[in-house]
């Protein structure tokens, strides 16, 4: 498997965000990383609640934090994140 940050810097690359989100979000609601697709409907097709989000927005923050990777999500952006995909550029949008 190849390194997913992109340097001494720090940074992240799309893919690495993309794996953070469904290896957290599979913990969250019990499912296996694979069988989260990013176009999946966090509602629709993966029943996850308000409250799973909350636990994969707290997951994401503490998995960038240890990767010394400052993101704050803010809680007024959660009801635009309705997809695995939506989640992720909002997450490398952020990460800039």
């Amino acid at each position: 498997m190849s390194d997913e940050t992109g340097g001494e810097s720090g940074t992240i690359g799309r893919d690495g965000v993309l794996g953070i989100v469904r290896d957290r979000l599979a913990e969250i609601l019990e499912l296996e990383p694979t069988e989260i697709g990013e176009g999946d409907s966090f509602q629709d097709d993966l029943d996850a609640d308000s409250l799973a989000l909350i636990e994969l927005v707290e997951a994401i923050e503490e998995e960038l934090g240890e990767r010394s990777i400052t993101l704050r999500i803010e809680d007024d952006d959660l009801e635009d994140l309705k997809t695995v995909r939506d989640a992720v550029d909002y997450v490398v949008a952020r990460l800039g």
